[in-house]
């Protein structure tokens, strides 16, 4: 909006009543370093705190970008907002009355200023309405539903403000207009009424719905979630985008959660109101909920305002639209996760539960709640496992697709050593899972995550991969080097018996298997005549032609080792 020139009086009153530190805190995590308090910057990204606030001083100061000044420069910095807009904002934080240079203006600004006031006003109105209207008899079906469906007791019921849209199309209209003679455009402004098609009157946004109030990190409500009582679509409905409402930048719950998120130093996003209230009975008092949308880097923000460790833990649904939310929401915050500046992690619950669902599963849901927030694998694990889970790596056009998507989802690693762990953990699972292709042995990991690492660096360099990875174009010249080396070892044993104890106990010292399934298919008939006959048996090849007889494929693969040349 524009802001008239602000009187000197109004600006020193509100810079009197500013302490950085408050401010500065509900955007960073502060610990107090001697009589300073210490961070990290907001202002660019840092593994290592540099950025300095003085009470005493009411200054702040980066030590690594050199970023600092007053409290009234964060906010404009922080926000991308005006002078003018960031002393409004203070002086109804702190209940300053507003003067301006020119009086002739002050009744227009103090109009513009109480417009958002005249909506937490008549939000907080409806709300009110809403919860009286739960304990009516009206309200009996919503109140059963919230007892025995979800089990909750009253005094939680009040504690979270949860209420009861009626049933009427314009019970909470009338309400409003008739009774507390507010103006029907702020009520449409509010999101708690719409327009008819027909252009003839207004409805009650939420009808015949348990309805859940969602506030502002101050604890002010700025709209509502609700739940149909009679199978109406959308199962959950939202208040609409409204001046104070945003289903992309606010999490319900935060106004409550935020202390406790940074004294346990972790944040649990779940997707359900409910989910939330539950965890939040059971003691997991640093849980918010979603709004319904995919999870946005605005709403992340606002948490990793309260985590030093940044510590953020998603526990979606577990089933398919779980999990697809779940991927959703990594990919609209993936540029923080991948700059690092979100530790983030997934918890699927077992048994495909949702948190409310769990909580309520067994006595010791709780302590059990607590040991699978421990053990929450870190998003890129869970990612892997996701990209594994339904594929039959010894099937070697799912294994193609497989490794496909993750050399994709590898070459966006910005750390180089992590980006190397990575490789080899998804080597080590490739090998291991495509037990048809790839035998987990020395050279089968490194070859695996040699060609990893190629695939991967293409990405990074934007290079069009024109041969897709599969088990036979894996590093073909380092294996074809390994099926000679087997191939030599092979023919040792099998026509110089004086060397066949030497070599079968030093495959089994050095728990060693052979890469090519023809190879371990003529060790297996191997050691099915060496048990019958002893490792020295003097016919072995002649025995293996008579084995070789019903496996015709295989025969011709092997006839080149059984049969000794001049070479």
């Amino acid at each position: 909006m524009d802001i008239p020139r602000l009187h000197p009086d109004t600006i020193e009153e509100v810079k009197s009543r500013l302490d950085i530190v408050e401010l500065i805190s509900e955007y960073v995590v502060l610990k107090k370093r001697g009589r300073d308090y210490l961070g990290l910057c907001p202002f660019h990204e840092e593994k290592s705190p540099s950025f300095s606030v003085s009470p005493t001083k009411q200054f702040y100061y980066c030590f690594g970008c050199q970023a600092g000044g007053n409290g009234f420069k964060f906010l404009m910095e922080i926000g991308q907002r005006s002078f003018g807009e960031v002393v409004l904002d203070l002086a109804k934080r702190y209940q300053v009355p507003v003067k301006t240079l020119e009086p002739e203006q002050r009744q227009a600004l103090q109009r513009q200023l109480s417009l958002r006031e005249q909506l937490f006003e008549v939000v907080a109105l409806a709300n009110a309405f809403f919860q009286h209207a739960l304990f009516q008899p009206q309200g009996q079906s919503a109140l059963e539903y919230l007892h025995q469906k979800r089990g909750l007791p009253e005094d939680t019921i009040r504690e979270f403000g949860l209420g009861y849209a009626p049933a009427g199309w314009e019970t909470l209209f009338r309400y409003l207009t008739e009774q507390k003679r507010y103006p029907v455009a702020l009520l449409e402004q509010a999101g708690l009424i719409k327009a008819r098609s027909t252009g003839n009157g207004y409805y009650d946004q939420f009808r015949d719905r348990v309805t859940i109030p969602i506030a502002d990190r101050q604890g002010r409500v700025i709209g509502f979630g609700s739940r149909t009582l009679t199978g109406e679509e959308p199962k959950y409905l939202n208040s609409p985008e409204t001046p104070l409402f945003s289903k992309g930048q606010n999490l319900y719950g935060l106004d409550r959660a935020k202390a406790a998120i940074t004294k346990r130093d972790e944040a649990v996003v779940v997707e359900g109101y409910f989910d939330a209230i539950a965890l939040h009975r059971a003691g997991f008092t640093q849980t918010v909920a979603s709004l319904g949308t995919a999870f946005t880097q605005e709403q992340l923000r606002q948490l990793l305002r309260y985590t030093e460790s940044k510590r953020v833990i998603l526990n979606f649904d577990a089933d398919r639209a779980g999990v697809a939310a779940t991927q959703r929401a990594i990919v609209e915050i993936e540029d923080l996760i991948y700059n690092g500046q979100v530790q983030l992690r997934v918890l699927n619950l077992p048994g495909g539960k949702d948190a409310d669902e769990f909580l309520n599963s067994a006595p010791t849901a709780a302590s059990e709640y607590q040991q699978q927030l421990i053990d929450a694998p870190l998003w890129l694990e869970w990612q892997i496992e996701q990209l594994l889970c339904d594929r039959d790596l010894t099937q070697a056009d799912q294994f193609q697709s497989a490794t496909t998507e993750m050399v994709k989802l590898l070459g966006k690693i910005e750390q180089p050593s992590l980006r190397h762990t990575y490789i080899a953990n998804c080597a080590e699972r490739l090998a291991r899972d495509s037990q048809d292709v790839f035998k987990l042995s020395t050279g089968d990991f490194k070859r695996l995550s040699e060609s990893l690492h190629s695939e991967v660096n293409k990405v990074r360099k934007g290079e069009l991969n024109e041969r897709p990875l599969t088990p036979e174009t894996v590093s073909s010249s380092e294996a074809n080097r390994l099926d000679k080396a087997e191939a030599l070892l092979l023919r040792i044993y099998l026509h110089c018996p004086l060397q066949r104890q030497g070599i079968a106990q030093t495959l089994e010292d050095k728990d060693l298997l052979f890469s090519r399934a023809q190879h371990r298919f003529l060790w297996r008939l191997v050691w099915q005549i060496t048990e019958e006959s002893g490792i020295t048996c003097p016919d072995l090849v002649s025995r293996l032609q008579d084995s070789l007889l019903a496996h015709p494929q295989e025969q011709r693969d092997l006839q080149p080792l059984l049969q000794l040349t001049e070479k």
